[in-house]
């Protein structure tokens, strides 16, 4: 009947909500906490309590930070890279699931709807989405504002701040980046809601610059 979804449109439908639940579910996997704990660790206790790679790197070790950083990145990437040679991963299909992980990060069901910065699997999600083009441009933007923090600005900020801004700031100009390269709609879809999830994980910073400035403002 003419309204009505075919069966082929609802098993595609069904599908894509089971890949993106699975994808959610694991980026949702806190590798990084979870080796915390192994090292006798608290990572909620480190740092700014953030439950990722960073503060496991400061608080268990670089080769604890090492792993943290690659399951992290893989979380991202090895769902995303199954998901792409298939059917669903053509298209505006491609949005929800390769939003999926980075939200599994930030608001993990595993530490009762908090999460990370989701910086690692953004890496992840994005090598796979793009054979690392982009992430290897993101990584060099963020690297370039590292570079000018450091001469120009003398790291007058706060080092979490800084890194925050850097990593929000990034992401805004990777958008300039994948215009000029003509990326579809639907990836330009994607980079819009890992920015909104990265300015969500990131507001204590950004919060934090922003009152700095009005303080120099009065």
């Amino acid at each position: 009947m003419e309204g009505e979804a075919c069966p082929g449109e609802r098993q595609a439908g069904a599908m894509i909500i089971l890949l993106t639940a699975c994808s959610f579910l694991s980026g949702s996997l806190m590798f990084s906490y979870w080796l915390g704990l192994v090292s006798k660790k608290n990572l909620k206790a480190v740092g700014d309590g953030n439950p990722g790679a960073l503060n496991l790197w400061k608080a268990g070790g670089y080769k604890f930070g090492i792993a943290g950083v690659l399951l992290d990145f893989l979380k991202g990437y090895l769902p995303l890279l199954f998901i792409i040679g298939t059917e669903y991963g053509q298209g505006y299909f491609i949005i929800p699931l390769a939003i999926a992980p980075i939200a599994g990060h930030a608001f993990s069901p595993f530490l009762k709807g908090k999460g990370g910065k989701a910086i690692a699997v953004t890496f992840g999600v994005w090598s796979a989405l793009t054979g690392f083009e982009v992430s290897v441009a993101y990584a060099v933007i963020l690297a370039l504002f590292m570079a000018v923090n450091r001469l120009i600005f003398k790291s007058r900020l706060k080092s979490a701040q800084a890194d925050g801004l850097q990593v929000v700031s990034g992401m805004l100009l990777l958008s300039v980046f994948l215009y000029m390269r003509m990326f579809s709609a639907a990836i330009l879809w994607v980079w819009f809601g890992n920015f909104v999830i990265l300015v969500y994980t990131h507001r204590a910073e950004i919060t934090s610059w922003l009152r700095r400035v009005s303080r120099r403002g009065d």
